[in-house]
């Protein structure tokens, strides 16, 4: 398609957007939820749908030979389905962030000054394999105030429409414009572009959520803010004082529950003093689940099977049944190596030393830490947010989990009495 056909197409719906934008921002909660109800209705209701368009899509990834990975992110069940219902109707539950006071003070010339959170306005979301995003990221945008632009990726497409259908129907539900929420109706590549570039006078805010290079591009390309991450490299270390058994689950859990998430941990570093101890048991165990193992050399030593790791290994981001392992020198050499290699996305530390746990959560400079928890809780929906558009690893704005509230910002209202500046 050439750039003037594109621009056809999606000048009608950026304007159409930035409308209904002005409407969202002044509907009332109970028009939003009443939208987010009918929605998650829909979806159950129209479940056999959304499975059939998901087959298709499946069926051609197969054909194209996608990558076990990239088949499990694109792959939609009942169970699923249900789940993003669910979302839709934790989301609806949520306090609604729009008009909150976050802060109120009186200055000494009686003027009385609010801070009030405010919608973004346009929202566009570009994104790869998951056709959830579709609704979570409608879903969100829709709670928070904001207007939605959607493009996903050609290997969802089908899925992502039926989908689409199910918000479109509960927006007609509440009396809200369906422009609301809007899907980019071309799988073409330079709708990518015109969105990054062409769209700066109706889309505010651009949120990638996809591969390295999806992201690395929309960053580059962008020509409005940008709330994203590049890369999930997420590391576990068990400390010296850690349960052995917690240790196991945890970090069976965070590796292999879904490996092509951007939580599944990546890196796996144990305390010197406890590899005697702990080493083996975790390192085989991760081997016997068919989990590759690419070690240093003491983690080499463990079992035949371990493949030594390269330098690149640190530092990349598999999505897949491989895990890099590591022996450190106590919990300040986990630290610099998380510091060295991380992605600033989600880190772990098993332990049962509070001191070390503490020096872990309050020196790792990353979006997420836990202590004594899977890496596979850094999803917004469990943090109680009902959904996430994306974890950020942006050091300003939104980091984290991004849900309603990251998709706001604020305006100051001040009140006067007739007070004029001397």
């Amino acid at each position: 398609m050439i750039i003037e056909d594109i621009e056809k197409l999606l000048a009608p719906i950026g304007r159409a957007a930035v409308a209904a934008a002005e409407v969202l921002a002044r509907a009332s909660a109970a028009q939003k939820n009443a939208a987010l109800e009918a929605a998650a209705q829909a979806l159950r209701r129209r479940r056999d749908e959304i499975l059939a368009a998901n087959a298709q899509d499946l069926e051609v990834a197969r054909t194209r030979g996608f990558a076990a990975a990239m088949i499990d992110r694109l792959a939609l069940d009942a169970a699923r389905v249900e789940a993003m219902a669910h979302g839709v109707e934790e989301i609806a539950r949520l306090a609604d962030p729009v008009g909150t006071v976050l802060a109120e003070w009186e200055r000494p010339n009686g003027l009385r000054i609010q801070r009030v959170r405010v919608p973004l306005g346009v929202i566009g979301i570009i994104y790869e394999s998951r056709p959830n995003v579709t609704c979570d990221a409608g879903a969100l945008c829709l709670k928070s105030g904001n207007a939605a632009i959607l493009r996903g990726g050609s290997e969802s497409h089908r899925s992502s429409t039926a989908i689409h259908a199910c918000l479109g129907d509960g927006l007609r539900a509440a009396g809200l414009p369906e422009a609301c929420i809007q899907l980019v109706p071309t799988t073409d590549r330079a709708a990518v572009g015109y969105m990054l570039a062409g769209m700066t006078d109706w889309i505010d805010v651009i949120v990638p959520r996809g591969g390295k290079s999806l992201v690395a591009r929309v960053q580059q390309e962008a020509r409005v803010p940008v709330i994203g991450h590049l890369e999930g490299n997420c590391h576990v270390y068990v400390d010296r004082a850690a349960d052995l058994n917690m240790a196991h689950a945890i970090v069976m859990n965070a590796k292999l529950r879904r490996t092509g998430i951007c939580g599944a941990a990546e890196t796996l570093l144990v305390d010197e003093a406890c590899a005697a101890t702990h080493l083996a048991p975790l390192v085989c165990a991760l081997l016997d689940a068919g989990c590759e193992v690419r070690g240093d050399a003491s983690v080499c030593k463990v079992d035949p099977r371990v493949v030594p790791a390269t330098k690149d290994d640190w530092d990349t981001e598999y999505l897949d049944a491989v895990i890099a392992a590591k022996v450190v020198a106590g919990v300040d050499d986990a630290i610099a190596h998380i510091a060295r290699h991380g992605s600033a996305h989600t880190e772990s530390i098993v332990t049962e030393d509070p001191a070390a746990a503490e020096k872990f959560l309050s020196r790792v400079d990353s979006a997420i830490v836990l202590h004594n928890a899977s890496t596979q809780f850094a999803d917004g929906g469990e943090f109680g947010m009902g959904a996430e558009i994306g974890i950020s690893t942006d050091r300003f704005h939104a980091r984290g989990p991004v849900g309603v509230e990251q998709l706001t910002s604020y305006k100051y209202v001040v009140h006067g009495t007739g007070q004029v500046r001397p």
